[in-house]
């Protein structure tokens, strides 16, 4: 951990530690989170470094509801937006983030942080240090480091976009197969030769064709007495994102519905209804899932 130098405490004043020292929290994608679980444990170890500037327990306030969402843009980030009126109210002393790439990767959002920071006298502290956006110097720094983390982003997106390019032009690419698929020796695809996965696929069409609902399919699932087939048939619904068909987006996020998969993947008995999400709704594959149905053409052949 990186000691604070004097000068940096000397910009810490009783009024800020008067207000909330708010501690955002973000990973750009649900794999990161569930992966990446020692980059998430830095973050929740800021709350550590705003005790030791003086902040009390009580008013250190972490926000992570935007785990797994990316941080181009703050129009689907709540916490962010949360953390940028709370700053604008005036209630906020400190705001922490590991690092600026955790905030914003867009300079439009930094930037406008950065002001309402200025406006009401708010510091900003990340894993380098401690800054006042009302100073020239410190605010110089920020810019910067809010440019750099954008410009990451293009860069980061451009190299893959290049290297699947490159690869296309070979004629080398292959791409992620859905569930029930695979690749032979010489790369054509055939039928996965795991007949405990096809038996599974077949069920799963079956299921959906006879209930007509992907909501009655999940539950269909719960239900099955057998631990393997269950697991079997429950990897295959996520592995083929059969779970977004669940998502109404505007009434549950993506993370709820997998970690209820996750649940009922893991657990011994049947599972009621009301436990498999908080809010879910009836509704056929969606129109991009062709791949997938690409597969029960296969089976039916």
């Amino acid at each position: 951990m990186i000691s604070m130098q004097p000068t940096a405490l000397q910009k810490i004043t009783a009024r800020h530690l008067g207000r909330l020292a708010m501690l955002y929290v973000r990973q750009s994608t649900l794999h990161q989170v569930l992966e990446n679980t020692e980059s998430t444990a830095r973050q929740y170890g800021l709350r550590e470094r705003a005790i030791a500037l003086g902040w009390e327990a009580s008013r250190i306030v972490v926000i992570d509801q935007d785990l797994g969402q990316s941080g181009a843009s703050a129009v689907d980030r709540a916490g962010f937006q949360r953390l940028v009126a709370e700053v604008g109210l005036g209630h906020v002393g400190l705001v922490m983030g590991l690092e600026v790439s955790r905030l914003a990767r867009s300079s439009l959002d930094w930037h406008h942080l950065l002001e309402i920071c200025t406006m009401t006298g708010t510091l900003i502290l990340d894993e380098d240090g401690l800054y006042d956006p009302a100073t020239f110097n410190d605010r110089l720094l920020l810019g910067l480091k809010g440019t750099m983390s954008e410009a990451e982003l293009h860069v980061l997106q451009a190299r893959l976009k290049g290297g699947i390019l490159h690869k296309a032009s070979r004629a080398a690419l292959k791409v992620p197969l859905p569930v029930g698929l695979a690749y032979a020796e010489d790369q054509t695809v055939i039928l996965n030769p795991d007949a405990q996965i096809q038996q599974a696929v077949r069920l799963l069409f079956a299921t959906f064709t006879r209930t007509g609902s992907a909501c009655a399919t999940v539950r269909y699932a719960s239900r099955i007495r057998d631990c393997s087939s269950r697991a079997v048939f429950t990897s295959v619904l996520m592995q083929a994102r059969f779970i977004g068909c669940l998502c109404n987006t505007t009434l549950c996020s993506k993370r709820c519905a997998i970690l209820a998969m996750r649940e009922l993947s893991a657990s011994d008995g049947p599972i009621p209804p009301s436990m498999l999400m908080a809010r879910c709704t009836s509704k056929p594959f969606p129109r991009s899932s062709g791949r997938f149905w690409f597969v029960r053409s296969m089976l039916d052949t």
